[in-house]
Protein backbone atom coordinates (compact mmCIF):
# COMPACT_ATOMS: atom_id res chain seq x y z
CA UNK A 1 0.00 0.00 0.00
CA UNK A 2 1.18 3.60 -0.56
CA UNK A 3 0.63 6.27 1.79
CA UNK A 4 -0.31 9.54 0.74
CA UNK A 5 1.49 12.62 0.70
CA UNK A 6 5.11 10.95 1.37
CA UNK A 7 7.75 12.79 -0.58
CA UNK A 8 10.35 10.03 -1.00
CA UNK A 9 13.30 12.37 -1.35
CA UNK A 10 12.89 13.44 1.79
CA UNK A 11 13.50 11.91 5.02
CA UNK A 12 11.54 13.74 7.19
CA UNK A 13 8.32 12.82 4.90
CA UNK A 14 4.93 14.99 5.56
CA UNK A 15 1.81 16.03 4.22
CA UNK A 16 1.07 19.61 3.47
CA UNK A 17 -0.56 21.64 6.02
CA UNK A 18 -2.70 20.56 9.22
CA UNK A 19 -5.68 18.14 8.08
CA UNK A 20 -9.44 18.12 9.42
CA UNK A 21 -10.36 15.26 11.92
CA UNK A 22 -12.21 13.89 8.91
CA UNK A 23 -9.43 13.60 7.03
CA UNK A 24 -7.30 11.90 9.25
CA UNK A 25 -9.50 9.73 10.22
CA UNK A 26 -9.88 8.72 6.68
CA UNK A 27 -6.58 8.21 6.39
CA UNK A 28 -5.92 6.12 9.59
CA UNK A 29 -8.84 3.75 8.29
CA UNK A 30 -6.97 3.61 4.67
CA UNK A 31 -3.95 2.73 6.51
CA UNK A 32 -5.21 -0.03 8.68
CA UNK A 33 -6.93 -1.23 5.54
CA UNK A 34 -3.55 -2.99 4.83
CA UNK A 35 -4.28 -5.81 7.03
CA UNK A 36 -7.14 -7.59 6.62
CA UNK A 37 -8.51 -9.62 10.01
CA UNK A 38 -7.69 -13.45 9.99
CA UNK A 39 -9.90 -16.35 10.50
CA UNK A 40 -12.63 -16.91 13.39
CA UNK A 41 -11.77 -18.62 16.31
CA UNK A 42 -13.73 -20.25 18.22
CA UNK A 43 -13.51 -19.39 22.71
CA UNK A 44 -15.77 -20.49 25.52
CA UNK A 45 -18.19 -18.22 26.72
CA UNK A 46 -16.37 -17.30 29.73
CA UNK A 47 -13.76 -15.90 27.11
CA UNK A 48 -16.10 -14.34 24.72
CA UNK A 49 -17.60 -11.21 26.58
CA UNK A 50 -17.61 -8.18 24.54
CA UNK A 51 -16.48 -10.21 20.99
CA UNK A 52 -18.15 -10.15 17.93
CA UNK A 53 -20.05 -13.28 16.32
CA UNK A 54 -18.49 -14.91 13.33
CA UNK A 55 -22.10 -16.42 12.13
CA UNK A 56 -25.06 -16.66 12.96
CA UNK A 57 -25.99 -18.77 15.90
CA UNK A 58 -29.48 -20.86 16.17
CA UNK A 59 -30.91 -23.20 18.47
CA UNK A 60 -30.43 -26.78 18.71
CA UNK A 61 -33.63 -26.97 21.74
CA UNK A 62 -36.33 -24.64 22.15
CA UNK A 63 -36.25 -22.01 25.20
CA UNK A 64 -37.22 -22.76 27.61
CA UNK A 65 -37.27 -26.83 26.65
CA UNK A 66 -40.24 -27.67 28.25
CA UNK A 67 -43.47 -25.54 29.76
CA UNK A 68 -42.57 -24.87 33.58
CA UNK A 69 -43.68 -22.64 36.31
CA UNK A 70 -43.29 -19.35 36.45
CA UNK A 71 -44.43 -19.42 39.93
CA UNK A 72 -44.07 -21.33 43.57
CA UNK A 73 -47.62 -22.60 43.63
CA UNK A 74 -50.40 -25.70 42.64
CA UNK A 75 -50.35 -27.54 39.03
CA UNK A 76 -54.14 -28.39 38.36
CA UNK A 77 -56.04 -28.45 35.07
CA UNK A 78 -57.89 -25.05 34.68
CA UNK A 79 -61.15 -27.02 34.02
CA UNK A 80 -60.78 -28.52 37.60
CA UNK A 81 -61.03 -24.84 38.98
CA UNK A 82 -62.61 -23.73 41.23
CA UNK A 83 -63.08 -26.11 44.17
CA UNK A 84 -61.03 -27.83 46.93
CA UNK A 85 -59.11 -30.84 45.69
CA UNK A 86 -56.66 -33.12 47.07
CA UNK A 87 -53.08 -32.64 46.89
CA UNK A 88 -50.34 -34.94 45.03
CA UNK A 89 -47.03 -35.51 45.04
CA UNK A 90 -44.68 -32.66 45.44
CA UNK A 91 -43.12 -31.17 41.75
CA UNK A 92 -39.77 -30.09 42.71
CA UNK A 93 -37.49 -28.18 39.66
CA UNK A 94 -35.19 -30.48 37.81
CA UNK A 95 -37.52 -33.42 37.69
CA UNK A 96 -39.91 -34.71 35.52
CA UNK A 97 -43.50 -35.35 37.10
CA UNK A 98 -45.94 -38.14 36.37
CA UNK A 99 -49.19 -37.30 34.91
CA UNK A 100 -51.83 -35.43 37.16
CA UNK A 101 -54.56 -37.17 37.93
CA UNK A 102 -57.67 -35.90 37.53
CA UNK A 103 -59.43 -33.88 39.79
CA UNK A 104 -55.94 -33.09 41.81
CA UNK A 105 -53.57 -30.49 42.52
CA UNK A 106 -49.75 -30.91 43.37
CA UNK A 107 -47.05 -28.49 44.67
CA UNK A 108 -44.93 -27.57 42.02
CA UNK A 109 -42.08 -24.90 42.30
CA UNK A 110 -40.82 -22.27 40.37
CA UNK A 111 -39.01 -23.64 37.27
CA UNK A 112 -40.39 -27.00 37.51
CA UNK A 113 -41.90 -29.03 34.50
CA UNK A 114 -45.51 -29.02 33.99
CA UNK A 115 -47.00 -32.12 34.99
CA UNK A 116 -49.28 -33.79 31.57
CA UNK A 117 -52.53 -32.95 32.44
CA UNK A 118 -52.03 -29.80 34.45
CA UNK A 119 -52.41 -26.23 32.03
CA UNK A 120 -52.16 -23.83 35.04
CA UNK A 121 -50.49 -22.74 38.22
CA UNK A 122 -51.94 -20.87 41.62
CA UNK A 123 -49.65 -19.61 43.18
CA UNK A 124 -49.47 -20.31 46.72
CA UNK A 125 -50.37 -16.90 48.44
CA UNK A 126 -53.57 -16.89 46.64
CA UNK A 127 -55.15 -20.17 47.89
CA UNK A 128 -56.48 -20.08 52.16
CA UNK A 129 -54.11 -22.43 53.07
CA UNK A 130 -50.86 -20.91 52.20
CA UNK A 131 -49.62 -24.65 52.34
CA UNK A 132 -48.09 -27.10 50.11
CA UNK A 133 -48.66 -29.54 53.41
CA UNK A 134 -52.14 -29.65 53.77
CA UNK A 135 -54.09 -32.44 52.60
CA UNK A 136 -56.39 -30.31 50.43
CA UNK A 137 -56.35 -26.79 48.70
CA UNK A 138 -58.81 -24.60 47.66
CA UNK A 139 -58.84 -23.12 44.28
CA UNK A 140 -60.54 -20.04 42.83
CA UNK A 141 -61.19 -20.16 39.73
CA UNK A 142 -57.69 -20.23 37.35
CA UNK A 143 -57.63 -19.79 33.27
CA UNK A 144 -55.58 -22.00 31.03
CA UNK A 145 -52.06 -20.69 30.79
CA UNK A 146 -51.36 -18.56 33.78
CA UNK A 147 -47.88 -18.50 35.48
CA UNK A 148 -47.03 -20.86 32.65
CA UNK A 149 -43.91 -20.65 30.75
CA UNK A 150 -44.87 -22.45 27.09
CA UNK A 151 -41.81 -24.65 25.71
CA UNK A 152 -40.47 -22.82 22.92
CA UNK A 153 -41.73 -19.02 23.97
CA UNK A 154 -38.78 -17.62 24.07
CA UNK A 155 -37.38 -19.50 20.60
CA UNK A 156 -38.17 -22.46 18.97
CA UNK A 157 -35.20 -24.93 17.89
CA UNK A 158 -33.83 -24.01 14.29
CA UNK A 159 -34.68 -19.97 15.08
CA UNK A 160 -31.84 -17.55 14.95
CA UNK A 161 -30.68 -17.12 18.60
CA UNK A 162 -27.91 -14.30 17.81
CA UNK A 163 -27.10 -12.73 14.44
CA UNK A 164 -23.72 -12.45 12.67
CA UNK A 165 -21.99 -9.46 13.85
CA UNK A 166 -23.58 -9.13 17.32
CA UNK A 167 -21.51 -8.40 20.20
CA UNK A 168 -21.52 -10.31 22.84
CA UNK A 169 -23.36 -9.39 26.12
CA UNK A 170 -23.37 -10.56 29.51
CA UNK A 171 -26.92 -11.53 28.82
CA UNK A 172 -26.28 -13.00 25.35
CA UNK A 173 -23.87 -15.41 26.49
CA UNK A 174 -26.62 -16.23 28.49
CA UNK A 175 -28.59 -16.89 25.99
CA UNK A 176 -26.16 -19.05 24.95
CA UNK A 177 -25.62 -20.98 27.49
CA UNK A 178 -29.14 -21.65 28.13
CA UNK A 179 -29.22 -23.14 24.47
CA UNK A 180 -26.29 -25.56 25.71
CA UNK A 181 -23.16 -23.91 23.72
CA UNK A 182 -20.17 -24.40 25.46
CA UNK A 183 -18.15 -22.51 23.21
CA UNK A 184 -19.11 -19.57 20.29
CA UNK A 185 -17.15 -18.57 16.57
CA UNK A 186 -16.03 -15.15 17.06
CA UNK A 187 -14.09 -12.50 14.91
CA UNK A 188 -10.44 -12.42 15.37
CA UNK A 189 -9.40 -9.39 17.74
CA UNK A 190 -6.24 -6.71 16.59
CA UNK A 191 -3.12 -8.04 17.87
CA UNK A 192 -1.44 -4.29 18.52
CA UNK A 193 1.94 -4.11 19.42
CA UNK A 194 2.51 -0.40 22.05
CA UNK A 195 5.93 1.59 21.93
CA UNK A 196 5.50 4.46 24.21
CA UNK A 197 8.18 6.54 26.36
CA UNK A 198 11.61 8.15 25.41
CA UNK A 199 14.64 8.92 27.92
CA UNK A 200 12.65 11.14 30.24
CA UNK A 201 10.33 8.01 30.72
CA UNK A 202 10.84 5.05 33.33
CA UNK A 203 8.25 2.42 34.15
CA UNK A 204 5.67 2.65 37.09
CA UNK A 205 8.03 1.07 40.02
CA UNK A 206 10.75 1.36 39.15
CA UNK A 207 13.74 4.33 40.60
CA UNK A 208 13.14 7.61 39.04
CA UNK A 209 15.79 9.59 38.27
CA UNK A 210 16.28 13.38 38.06
CA UNK A 211 14.48 14.88 34.91
CA UNK A 212 12.23 11.70 34.73
CA UNK A 213 8.60 10.98 34.48
CA UNK A 214 7.11 7.59 35.17
CA UNK A 215 5.25 6.03 31.77
CA UNK A 216 1.45 7.00 32.07
CA UNK A 217 0.95 6.43 27.86
CA UNK A 218 1.57 2.52 28.61
CA UNK A 219 -1.32 2.12 30.65
CA UNK A 220 -4.10 4.37 28.54
CA UNK A 221 -2.88 2.68 25.79
CA UNK A 222 -3.21 -0.72 27.07
CA UNK A 223 -6.18 0.55 28.95
CA UNK A 224 -7.98 1.99 25.89
CA UNK A 225 -7.26 -1.02 23.51
CA UNK A 226 -8.28 -3.88 25.94
CA UNK A 227 -11.84 -1.82 26.55
CA UNK A 228 -12.43 -1.70 22.63
CA UNK A 229 -11.77 -5.08 22.03
CA UNK A 230 -8.04 -5.59 20.97
CA UNK A 231 -5.19 -7.62 22.41
CA UNK A 232 -2.62 -6.06 23.38
CA UNK A 233 0.38 -8.66 22.27
CA UNK A 234 3.17 -6.25 24.07
CA UNK A 235 4.00 -2.80 25.87
CA UNK A 236 7.79 -1.50 25.12
CA UNK A 237 9.66 1.76 26.10
CA UNK A 238 10.74 3.25 23.09
CA UNK A 239 14.96 3.24 23.13
CA UNK A 240 16.80 6.75 23.34
CA UNK A 241 18.46 6.43 19.80
CA UNK A 242 16.77 5.76 16.23
CA UNK A 243 18.97 3.08 15.53
CA UNK A 244 18.08 0.97 18.81
CA UNK A 245 14.69 1.85 18.63
CA UNK A 246 14.77 0.24 14.64
CA UNK A 247 16.00 -2.58 15.80
CA UNK A 248 13.83 -3.54 18.13
CA UNK A 249 10.74 -2.96 16.44
CA UNK A 250 11.92 -4.79 13.49
CA UNK A 251 12.87 -7.82 15.80
CA UNK A 252 9.31 -7.67 17.44
CA UNK A 253 7.53 -7.61 14.02
CA UNK A 254 9.24 -10.47 13.36
CA UNK A 255 9.04 -12.06 16.67
CA UNK A 256 5.19 -10.97 17.32
CA UNK A 257 3.70 -10.20 13.71
CA UNK A 258 1.50 -7.80 15.34
CA UNK A 259 -1.71 -6.13 13.38
CA UNK A 260 -1.08 -3.12 14.04
CA UNK A 261 1.92 -0.63 15.88
CA UNK A 262 0.57 2.06 17.83
CA UNK A 263 3.48 4.56 19.34
CA UNK A 264 3.22 7.18 21.50
CA UNK A 265 5.69 9.96 21.49
CA UNK A 266 8.57 10.97 19.42
CA UNK A 267 7.29 12.37 16.58
CA UNK A 268 7.17 16.26 17.17
CA UNK A 269 9.69 18.52 15.21
CA UNK A 270 11.86 18.77 18.40
CA UNK A 271 15.77 17.53 17.82
CA UNK A 272 15.69 14.45 19.49
CA UNK A 273 12.46 12.46 18.12
CA UNK A 274 13.20 9.25 18.18
CA UNK A 275 9.84 7.60 16.46
CA UNK A 276 9.96 10.56 13.71
CA UNK A 277 13.69 9.92 12.82
CA UNK A 278 13.48 6.59 12.93
CA UNK A 279 10.29 5.53 10.90
CA UNK A 280 11.16 8.31 8.44
CA UNK A 281 15.00 7.16 7.47
CA UNK A 282 16.66 4.20 6.04
CA UNK A 283 17.30 2.29 9.76
CA UNK A 284 13.65 0.42 9.08
CA UNK A 285 13.77 -0.89 5.81
CA UNK A 286 10.19 -0.85 4.23
CA UNK A 287 9.01 2.00 6.30
CA UNK A 288 6.19 3.82 4.40
CA UNK A 289 5.75 6.73 7.27
CA UNK A 290 4.00 9.92 7.39
CA UNK A 291 3.95 12.91 9.51
CA UNK A 292 2.20 15.94 9.96
CA UNK A 293 -0.63 17.78 11.84
CA UNK A 294 -4.44 17.64 12.56
CA UNK A 295 -6.53 21.00 13.14
CA UNK A 296 -7.14 19.64 16.88
CA UNK A 297 -5.68 20.53 20.21
CA UNK A 298 -5.15 18.71 22.13
CA UNK A 299 -3.34 16.03 19.84
CA UNK A 300 -2.24 17.92 17.02
CA UNK A 301 1.06 16.40 15.97
CA UNK A 302 0.13 13.00 14.20
CA UNK A 303 1.49 10.33 12.32
CA UNK A 304 0.83 6.94 10.28
CA UNK A 305 1.97 4.54 7.81
CA UNK A 306 3.06 0.53 6.91
CA UNK A 307 6.15 -0.86 8.06
CA UNK A 308 7.03 -3.86 5.80
CA UNK A 309 4.62 -3.48 3.00
CA UNK A 310 1.84 -5.50 5.86
CA UNK A 311 2.29 -3.77 9.16
CA UNK A 312 0.46 -0.50 9.73
CA UNK A 313 1.48 1.73 12.49
CA UNK A 314 -0.43 4.80 13.70
CA UNK A 315 1.90 7.46 15.83
CA UNK A 316 0.22 9.33 18.43
CA UNK A 317 1.79 12.39 20.28
CA UNK A 318 3.84 11.84 23.74
CA UNK A 319 1.64 13.87 26.32
CA UNK A 320 -0.67 11.49 27.90
CA UNK A 321 -3.59 13.24 27.35
CA UNK A 322 -2.88 13.90 23.44
CA UNK A 323 -2.37 10.45 23.11
CA UNK A 324 -5.78 9.51 25.01
CA UNK A 325 -7.66 11.90 22.59
CA UNK A 326 -6.04 10.88 19.70
CA UNK A 327 -6.98 6.99 20.39
CA UNK A 328 -10.61 8.12 20.75
CA UNK A 329 -10.78 10.48 18.39
CA UNK A 330 -8.96 8.56 15.45
CA UNK A 331 -7.82 4.75 16.04
CA UNK A 332 -11.38 3.71 18.01
CA UNK A 333 -13.51 4.08 14.61
CA UNK A 334 -10.69 2.80 12.38
CA UNK A 335 -10.60 -0.01 14.54
CA UNK A 336 -13.90 -0.16 14.60
CA UNK A 337 -14.36 -0.01 11.02
CA UNK A 338 -11.49 -2.70 9.93
CA UNK A 339 -12.14 -5.22 13.13
CA UNK A 340 -15.24 -4.85 14.65
CA UNK A 341 -13.95 -3.57 17.59
CA UNK A 342 -16.35 -1.41 20.09
CA UNK A 343 -17.12 2.01 18.17
CA UNK A 344 -17.50 4.73 19.47
CA UNK A 345 -20.76 5.99 21.18
CA UNK A 346 -21.72 9.94 20.63
CA UNK A 347 -24.33 11.55 22.28
CA UNK A 348 -26.03 15.39 22.32
CA UNK A 349 -24.48 17.46 25.06
CA UNK A 350 -25.51 20.53 25.85
CA UNK A 351 -23.29 23.39 27.25
CA UNK A 352 -23.92 24.47 30.29
CA UNK A 353 -21.58 27.73 30.32
CA UNK A 354 -20.29 29.89 27.73
CA UNK A 355 -17.19 28.07 25.72
CA UNK A 356 -14.44 30.00 23.61
CA UNK A 357 -13.32 27.97 20.64
CA UNK A 358 -10.14 28.24 19.19
CA UNK A 359 -9.81 30.24 16.49
CA UNK A 360 -8.49 27.77 13.47
CA UNK A 361 -8.67 24.51 15.51
CA UNK A 362 -10.92 21.84 16.94
CA UNK A 363 -10.61 21.90 20.84
CA UNK A 364 -11.11 18.49 22.24
CA UNK A 365 -12.61 19.45 25.79
CA UNK A 366 -13.30 17.23 29.04
CA UNK A 367 -17.02 17.08 30.67
CA UNK A 368 -18.87 16.17 33.23
CA UNK A 369 -22.45 14.94 33.29
CA UNK A 370 -25.10 17.10 34.90
CA UNK A 371 -28.94 17.51 35.23
CA UNK A 372 -30.82 17.61 32.15
CA UNK A 373 -31.62 13.95 30.96
CA UNK A 374 -34.55 13.70 29.14
CA UNK A 375 -35.68 10.76 26.75
CA UNK A 376 -35.47 10.02 23.35
CA UNK A 377 -38.71 10.61 22.61
CA UNK A 378 -38.82 14.19 23.66
CA UNK A 379 -35.19 14.73 21.88
CA UNK A 380 -36.68 13.72 18.96
CA UNK A 381 -39.84 15.46 19.12
CA UNK A 382 -38.06 18.60 19.85
CA UNK A 383 -35.70 18.22 16.67
CA UNK A 384 -32.37 18.16 18.31
CA UNK A 385 -29.52 18.34 15.91
CA UNK A 386 -25.85 18.43 16.46
CA UNK A 387 -23.42 20.76 16.00
CA UNK A 388 -22.84 19.31 12.44
CA UNK A 389 -26.11 19.97 11.48
CA UNK A 390 -27.15 16.74 11.02
CA UNK A 391 -30.21 15.06 13.53
CA UNK A 392 -28.62 12.46 16.07
CA UNK A 393 -31.07 10.26 14.47
CA UNK A 394 -30.21 10.35 10.78
CA UNK A 395 -26.70 8.15 12.26
CA UNK A 396 -23.96 10.74 11.45
CA UNK A 397 -21.40 9.83 14.13
CA UNK A 398 -17.80 9.91 14.61
CA UNK A 399 -16.98 6.42 12.71
CA UNK A 400 -18.86 7.80 9.36
CA UNK A 401 -16.63 11.19 9.70
CA UNK A 402 -19.96 13.28 9.47
CA UNK A 403 -19.33 14.76 12.66
CA UNK A 404 -17.54 17.64 13.95
CA UNK A 405 -18.57 20.26 11.12
CA UNK A 406 -17.34 23.82 11.38
CA UNK A 407 -20.94 25.55 12.44
CA UNK A 408 -22.46 25.15 16.15
CA UNK A 409 -25.86 26.66 16.81
CA UNK A 410 -27.65 27.31 20.01
CA UNK A 411 -30.26 24.31 20.23
CA UNK A 412 -32.61 23.36 23.29
CA UNK A 413 -33.54 20.30 24.48
CA UNK A 414 -30.36 18.36 23.78
CA UNK A 415 -30.66 14.59 26.37
CA UNK A 416 -27.84 15.73 28.42
CA UNK A 417 -25.94 18.80 29.99
CA UNK A 418 -22.40 18.74 30.38
CA UNK A 419 -19.92 20.84 31.99
CA UNK A 420 -16.91 21.35 30.83
CA UNK A 421 -13.49 20.66 32.81
CA UNK A 422 -11.81 23.66 32.97
CA UNK A 423 -8.36 22.73 32.17
CA UNK A 424 -7.29 22.45 28.40
CA UNK A 425 -3.80 21.58 28.40
CA UNK A 426 -2.34 18.15 27.25
CA UNK A 427 -0.07 16.85 30.47
CA UNK A 428 -3.61 17.48 33.10
CA UNK A 429 -3.92 13.39 33.27
CA UNK A 430 -5.43 13.58 36.95
CA UNK A 431 -8.50 15.86 35.57
CA UNK A 432 -9.18 13.89 32.32
CA UNK A 433 -9.23 11.02 34.75
CA UNK A 434 -12.69 12.67 35.96
CA UNK A 435 -14.21 12.99 32.48
CA UNK A 436 -17.30 11.35 31.41
CA UNK A 437 -17.44 13.01 28.01
CA UNK A 438 -15.38 14.23 25.63
CA UNK A 439 -16.49 17.39 23.75
CA UNK A 440 -15.01 18.45 20.32
CA UNK A 441 -15.79 22.03 20.22
CA UNK A 442 -15.93 23.40 16.62
CA UNK A 443 -13.09 26.41 15.56
CA UNK A 444 -14.71 29.91 15.38
CA UNK A 445 -13.96 33.32 16.31
CA UNK A 446 -17.39 33.58 18.22
CA UNK A 447 -18.08 32.33 21.90
CA UNK A 448 -20.35 29.22 21.89
CA UNK A 449 -23.55 30.44 24.53
CA UNK A 450 -25.25 28.22 27.15
CA UNK A 451 -27.41 25.76 25.32
CA UNK A 452 -25.37 25.08 22.50
CA UNK A 453 -25.97 21.68 21.50
CA UNK A 454 -22.72 19.70 20.46
CA UNK A 455 -21.83 15.90 20.06
CA UNK A 456 -20.08 14.20 22.30
CA UNK A 457 -18.15 10.63 22.57
CA UNK A 458 -19.01 8.95 25.77
CA UNK A 459 -16.03 7.78 27.44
Amino acid sequence: MSIPNVDRRSQDQSWDGPRTLAEHRGQVLDVLAVRSPGAEVTVRLAEAHSRVLASEVRADIDLPPFANSQMDGFAVAAASTPGTLPVGPTVPAGVWPEPLAPGTAVPIMTGAPIPPGADTVVPIEETPERSFDAATVTLSEAPAGRFVRPQGSDLTAGEVLLSAGSRLSAVALGALAAAGLPAVAVRPRPRVLIYTGGDEVVLPGSDRGPGQIYDANGAILSGFLARVGAEVVGVRLIDDTPAAFAGHLQQDLAELDPDLVLTSGGISAGRFEVVRTALTSDQLPGAEVSFGSVAMQPGGPQGLGVLGGTVPVVCLPGNPVSTWVSAVIFLQPALAAQWQTLPPQTVPVRLTEEVAPLPVKVQVRRGVYGSGARDAEATGASGVASASGASLASGASLASGAALASGAAPVSGAPYDVRLLPGTSSHLLAEAARAEVLVPVPAGEQPLPAGTVLEGIQL
